[in-house]
């Protein structure tokens, strides 16, 4: 297994990272979703095809997430998008490379097209939630838990087991980083897998996701009995089979 190493950033910020080193083959990068890590089993089934493929791969905890530096509720889109520009310079360098996001990591894969839009050739997205924070969070909101956010800065969310620390501040910087209305005109290789039974963000997002990439050859891929997760082993199998889909037109 590939160890986890640690990125200085700035003078207070470490990022945590897993990466291996394959140069002639396109790079594999993963982005994982909010309040998530490196630690689930999506990357480590990513990063064990790339292995077995000999493709580069890597993959990132942004800041207040996992083993990173910083506070959870620091953070924001803009701030956790430019942390995975930071690293994608820096290991992947000029080499081309597809992005596999994971719910909110659709949403910063997405914002990856700005600055590194001719070596990408390809994006897998896993239940993307681009948008999320206005329209599944505060859009939701009751005025009362709005008048809490905006008075305290911070708002707990509970749901399920989790608790969240939504932010003011994160909502805000949220409606900078809209993307659902734009076009991405590369003819890339695009596939979206939602589960049917994601409860947490519906299958529209994906679709909204697709619509972005009007040229490009595009996929949706609904799991019958899959969550928001799809992390269990046949899902899991299913992800690295559309994955090596669009591998397979490079190498």
């Amino acid at each position: 297994m590939n160890k986890y190493k640690f990125l200085k950033i700035s003078s207070s910020k470490k990022i945590r990272y897993l990466i291996n080193k394959y140069k002639k083959k396109p790079y594999v990068v993963f982005l994982h979703g909010f309040m998530s890590d490196l630690e689930g089993d999506k990357p480590k089934k990513l990063l064990k095809y790339c292995n077995k493929k000999k493709i580069g791969f890597l993959a990132l905890e942004y800041s207040g997430h996992g083993k990173s530096s910083g506070k959870f509720t620091h953070g924001n889109i803009s701030k956790w998008t430019n942390e995975a520009k930071i690293l994608i310079k820096k290991f992947i360098k000029k080499n081309k490379f597809i992005l596999v996001g994971s719910s909110m990591g659709s949403w910063i894969s997405l914002n990856q097209f700005k600055f590194f839009n001719n070596q990408i050739l390809g994006f897998l997205g896993i239940g993307s939630a681009p948008e999320f924070l206005e329209n599944l969070m505060w859009k939701k909101f009751s005025n009362k838990i709005k008048k809490e956010i905006k008075k305290k800065g911070i708002y707990n969310l509970k749901y399920g087991n989790y608790e969240y620390p939504i932010t003011y501040q994160l909502i805000k910087d949220g409606r900078k980083n809209k993307i659902l209305g734009k076009k991405i005109n590369n003819k890339i290789y695009v596939t979206m897998i939602h589960g049917k039974k994601d409860e947490v963000v519906p299958i529209i997002y994906s679709k909204k996701v697709l619509k972005i990439f009007k040229n490009s050859y595009r996929k949706l891929l609904i799991i019958k009995n899959g969550d928001h997760s799809l992390s269990s082993k046949r899902n899991l199998n299913k992800i690295t089979k559309e994955l090596n889909n669009i591998i397979s037109n490079f190498i």
